[in-house]
């Protein structure tokens, strides 16, 4: 997924509108006025980042559960400002929010884990969170981890920030025939760019939220009409899409052509992307 931009500063990661943006640009960003924003965190499973305040916006982006967003502004049922964790600016439902005073101590290292009511697998379930969630254990019992004062998580889906996946490539297999939705980087349904951002998550590294962004991590490849030279790892780049080498030959990626995340030889990718009027690769780019 990608929304270019040719502004100086780029609208989807910089909090300006109506001339108000948050305090922490001053003197970087000319505006009327700069706000002191409210940090909040996600209480949701995942929340929308909108690009406007009406549920039935597009949309650009999400949190998942124990995710921080600055609140700058408040318009009707959604508040607007940035997403802590990858910066992306929108429009968020006011449910999807808690004054959450505790820092995270774990995150979601499995690709999907339940909230049980109780610390056991027979009690009710009360949400399903997604790989790279962010949650807080303030005790254990039975195996499972009590988080946000939500409920009980089995404790080995969950990781500390000193562990880490050994294989981002791996990290995304595992979302093979997750659906794709645009924005989206939960377990169940996400987008090309959330993919990769999800995979590098799990693996410890930092990622942007876009493909034209992601374009820029690593180093360039000259990689000729033939296609050699690529290996497992390696990025695929086209105008507003980015795949991942699975080996020499094949891609994963979420597109809109299997409606989900699929593996396919790259130069039938190439063909059908490029017959489908989009272009030839962009872009070839290794971590």
């Amino acid at each position: 997924m990608t929304h270019m931009s040719d502004d100086p500063f780029d609208k989807r990661t910089t909090p300006l509108k109506d001339g108000v943006t948050d305090h922490a640009h001053e003197g970087l960003i000319r505006a009327k006025s700069y706000i002191v924003g409210e940090v909040l965190s996600c209480y949701n499973a995942t929340a929308p980042i909108l690009s406007q305040p009406e549920a039935g916006a597009e949309q650009w982006d999400q949190l998942l559960l124990g995710e921080r967003f600055k609140v700058i502004e408040r318009k009707h049922d959604f508040f607007w400002g940035q997403a802590l964790r990858d910066g992306y600016v929108g429009y968020v439902p006011v449910s999807a929010f808690k004054r959450d005073w505790y820092l995270p101590t774990h995150y979601v290292s499995t690709l999907r884990t339940y909230v049980f009511a109780g610390p056991n697998l027979k009690s009710s379930t009360l949400a399903a969170v997604s790989m790279n969630a962010l949650v807080s254990v303030t005790r254990y019992e039975n195996g499972f981890a009590y988080i946000n004062e939500m409920g009980w998580v089995f404790t080995n889906h969950l990781s500390t920030f000193e562990t880490f996946a050994n294989d981002f490539v791996s990290v995304a297999e595992s979302y093979i025939n997750a659906p794709y939705q645009w924005g989206g980087r939960e377990s169940i349904g996400l987008d090309c760019s959330g993919l990769l951002q999800q995979a590098l998550y799990a693996a410890g590294y930092g990622c942007p939220r876009d493909s034209d962004m992601q374009a820029k991590l690593g180093l360039s490849l000259d990689i000729g009409a033939d296609l050699r030279g690529l290996v497992r790892g390696d990025l695929v780049f086209w105008k507003g899409h980015v795949a991942i080498m699975i080996d020499d030959v094949h891609i994963i990626h979420a597109n809109a052509h299997h409606m989900k995340v699929a593996i396919e030889p790259l130069a039938d990718a190439v063909a059908r992307i490029d017959g489908c009027g989009t272009g030839m690769p962009t872009a070839f780019r290794r971590l």
